[in-house]
C-alpha cells in the first residue's frame, strides 16, 4: 500500500493502522513510533464506511476544521471538496463504489469550502485487488510552494521579455534605417550603427546564455569541464578589459597570496564569476576594487579563496539573504537580477561556496572558496 506524503514512505501501514484521534503514536514493523501529528502534509483517513478516523494536526491547520468536528463524519461532509468546475469531488469520484481496481488517485488542485486551493491525492486500501475498499487515506498540501514557482517563473518570462524588447527594438531600427537609407549616411554613421547592432546582440547573447546557465542549474546539469586555471591570471584579464573600457587603473587593488594551489575547474564559468563580481564592484560600488586571492584549507582539503570588494555604501544587512535570489538588483542601474545567482550556482558545481558581507571600507564583500578538484578525464 502506499501513502502519499512528503516524507519518505518508511512506515506507511504503520500510519494506516493508526486507531482512533490519529494523535497517538503508532508502532512501525522495525519497532519505532510514528505520530500523524508529526507529519508536513495533512493526513485524513476514512475506515470502510466512509467515515474519518484520523485527522492529523496538519489537516486542521490547512482545511481550518477542528479535529473534533471531523473525527466520526461522513468524509464528504468533514472534507468538502470540489474541483476546479464547482463539481462536488467525493460523488464525482465516488471512491468506494467506483471501479474496484482503482488505487488512488494522483495529486491535483481542488477547493476547499471558501474557495482557498489545496492539493489532494488519495489512497485507496483494500485487503486484496479488487476486494472492497477498506480505508480512504488522504494527504492534503497546501499551495504555496507551487504558487512561488509559479511567480517565479512568471517574472522570468517578464524579465526575459523586458530585457530582449529593448535591443531588438534597437537591432530592428538600425538594420531597417540601413537598408532603406544606406547611401545617405557616411562611412562613420554605418559604423557607428553596426556598432550599436553588434553590442544589442551580444547583449541578446547573453541573456540566452543567462538563460541556460538557470536552466542547467536548477536542473542540476550544469557541467563542469576542469582544466587547470591560472586564477591571478583571470583576474588581471578582466582588470585589463575594465581599464580598456575606461577605468582608470588606479580603481583596482589585486593581492595574491603565494604559493596558490593548482587549481582545477571549468575557466570559462570561472571568468563568469569573476567577470559578474568585478562588473557588480565596478557598476554599483565606489572607491577601490580590492581584489584577494589566498590559498585556503587544510593540507587535505586545498583550495583557492578570491575576495572581492569595495568602497561603496554596501548591501543592507536585511538584503544580504537574498543577494543570491533571482531577480535581486542591488541598484536601479540596470542588469537582469540573474547574474549572482548564476554565480552561486557556477561555484557550487565545483563544491565550492560564495558568501556576501561587509568589506573592510564599508563597502560590499563577496568571497568564493574553489578546491582543488581533478582534471576532467578523471571526474
Amino acid at each position: 500500500m502506499t501513502l502519499r506524503t512528503s516524507r519518505p514512505a518508511a512506515a506507511p501501514g504503520a500510519l494506516l493502522d493508526a486507531p482512533g484521534a490519529c494523535g497517538t503514536p503508532v508502532a512501525a514493523p522495525a519497532g519505532h513510533a510514528y505520530d500523524p501529528d508529526e507529519l508536513p502534509d495533512g493526513l485524513v483517513v476514512a475506515d470502510e464506511h466512509g467515515r474519518v478516523v484520523c485527522f492529523n494536526t496538519a489537516a486542521e491547520r490547512i482545511t481550518a476544521v477542528a479535529r473534533a468536528e471531523a473525527l466520526g463524519r461522513p468524509l464528504e461532509l468533514a472534507l468538502p471538496l470540489e474541483d476546479l468546475k464547482g463539481r462536488r469531488w467525493w460523488q464525482l469520484t465516488d471512491p468506494y463504489g467506483g471501479l474496484a481496481i482503482r488505487v488512488r488517485q494522483p495529486e491535483r488542485n481542488l477547493l476547499l469550502p471558501g474557495g482557498s486551493e489545496v492539493l489532494v491525492a488519495a489512497t485507496y486500501v483494500r485487503e486484496h485487488p479488487t476486494g472492497p475498499v477498506r480505508k480512504v487515506v488522504v494527504t492534503l498540501r497546501g499551495t504555496e510552494a507551487r504558487r512561488r514557482t509559479e511567480r517565479s517563473h512568471a517574472e522570468l518570462i517578464a524579465t526575459v521579455a523586458h530585457e530582449l524588447r529593448s535591443p531588438l527594438t534597437s537591432v530592428k531600427g538600425f538594420t531597417a534605417t540601413l537598408l532603406a537609407k544606406w547611401e545617405r549616411f557616411t562611412d562613420d554613421q554605418k559604423r557607428l550603427m553596426l556598432e550599436t547592432v553588434d553590442a544589442d546582440a551580444n547583449r541578446v547573447t547573453r541573456l540566452i546564455a543567462e538563460l541556460l546557465d538557470i536552466s542547467r542549474i536548477d536542473s542540476g546539469r550544469l557541467e563542469v569541464r576542469r582544466q587547470p586555471v591560472d586564477i591571478a591570471a583571470a583576474i588581471g584579464r578582466h582588470i585589463q578589459a575594465h581599464t580598456a573600457r575606461g577605468q582608470s587603473p588606479d580603481r583596482f587593488f589585486v593581492r595574491v597570496r603565494r604559493p596558490l594551489p593548482d587549481l582545477w575547474a571549468d575557466p570559462d564559468k570561472i571568468d563568469q564569476v569573476l567577470g559578474n563580481l568585478l562588473e557588480n564592484a565596478v557598476r554599483h560600488g565606489e572607491g577601490t576594487v580590492t581584489i584577494d586571492v589566498a590559498p585556503t584549507g587544510s593540507d587535505d582539503e586545498k583550495g583557492t579563496a578570491v575576495t572581492v570588494s569595495d568602497e561603496g555604501p554596501g548591501i543592507p544587512e536585511e538584503s544580504m539573504g537574498r543577494v543570491f535570489t533571482r531577480f535581486w538588483r542591488g541598484s536601479k542601474r540596470g542588469g537582469t537580477g540573474l547574474g549572482l545567482y548564476i554565480v552561486k550556482g557556477i561555484v557550487e558545481a565545483h563544491g565550492g561556496t560564495i558568501t556576501v558581507g561587509r568589506g573592510p571600507a564599508g563597502g560590499a564583500e563577496f568571497r568564493f572558496t574553489l578546491p582543488v578538484g581533478a582534471p576532467a578525464y578523471l571526474t
